[in-house]
């Protein structure tokens, strides 16, 4: 006797059952989040994109009633907490605030990383740009870029500017303007930016591209001397600031950006639900006040969207790197 009736009759009643049949990944997207959510911050506590980090935090937490902590990680130009994210559950509760370094300028500047950017993580929504400023301690007799570039070609190897780590915007804006310039001021590596600061305000070291949230305040009180933005356009914090490219230095552009991402594989829905809140958050009167407050431009862009800024940038910044001869092995 056969038993192919009784075999259809089995698919049959297993199609029929289906649509009453809810699997258990759906279940937990619908009702995402039930736990503590962690956003990986690639930056010292106290940096700009550390509090871009919290700010969103506050804001998630907030609209779902679940706590969302911020763990710093610095180090490797944001690589520790790329990997660390990468390697995470694709469930939406380990979620990376990454910098542009870790995600477009590193994997040309490295020769191996532990993460691939494009394959192992997903975006959620770019969040801020903000623009460094160049700043030089006050007993530094230079008042503008172009004084800048006389002294350091008349005292060659006798500057030196401060950085928070390899990739990152602030090492980049220095070596272009070592490139762009055909001048030697040498790096002083920290480790994140705020670790730039004392050596900084103690003349231990000449300058450094830092991010506006921390030197402006400081060139403000006297503390440090402005010469510059790293924007294309003046930023409206300090509009008096001439951009380099004013100053001499055509296209040069080295703006941070901060974007928050999860693990390759994560649901669609979660990450949709990610980015409602995101941008709700940033159109938020506050959260704008004190993004404003900063000299920090608020984003807000699409998943895909802020792919296409990840495209797009990946070669630009690997031909940045090529000219200027940087490598990291």
């Amino acid at each position: 006797m056969s038993r192919k009736p009784q075999a259809s009759v089995r698919r049959l009643a297993l199609l029929l059952a289906a649509p009453f049949l809810l699997p258990a990944d759906a279940c937990a997207q619908a009702s995402y989040p039930e736990q503590t959510i962690k956003i990986v911050a690639g930056f010292p506590a106290g940096s700009a994109p550390d509090t871009t980090a919290r700010l969103i935090a506050e804001k998630l937490q907030a609209a779902w009633g679940k706590p969302v902590v911020v763990e710093n990680l610095a180090g490797a130009g944001g690589n520790l907490a790329a990997d660390r994210v990468a390697k995470s559950s694709p469930d939406g509760y380990t979620l990376l605030l990454a910098g542009n370094a870790s995600i477009v300028v590193n994997p040309s500047l490295y020769e191996k990383l532990p993460y691939d950017p494009i394959k192992d993580l997903v975006p959620i929504a770019q969040v801020t740009t903000t623009p460094n400023i160049l700043v030089v301690h006050p007993d530094v007799p230079a008042k503008s870029v172009a004084e800048l570039v006389a002294l350091a070609r008349a005292q060659p190897d006798a500057l030196t500017y401060g950085h928070g780590g390899v990739g990152i915007s602030q090492h980049l804006a220095g070596e272009l303007f070592n490139h762009m310039a055909g001048i030697a001021v040498r790096p002083v590596g920290f480790r994140g930016a705020t670790g730039v600061m004392p050596d900084l305000l103690a003349g231990r070291i000449s300058m450094c591209f830092c991010n506006i949230v921390t030197v402006l305040p400081l060139a403000q009180e006297g503390k440090l001397r402005a010469l510059a933005v790293t924007a294309l356009k003046r930023s409206p914090a300090a509009a008096e600031l001439p951009t380099m490219d004013q100053s001499g230095f055509p296209g040069f552009d080295a703006t941070a950006w901060f974007g928050l991402m999860a693990p390759a594989g994560t649901p669609e829905a979660i990450v949709a639900k990610l980015h409602g809140v995101v941008v709700q958050a940033l159109a938020s009167a506050d959260t704008s006040a004190k993004l404003d407050a900063m000299g920090m431009v608020a984003i807000g862009n699409t998943p895909a969207a802020f792919a296409a800024v990840i495209k797009a940038e990946i070669p630009y910044w690997e031909a940045v790197i090529k000219t200027i001869g940087l490598k990291v092995k």
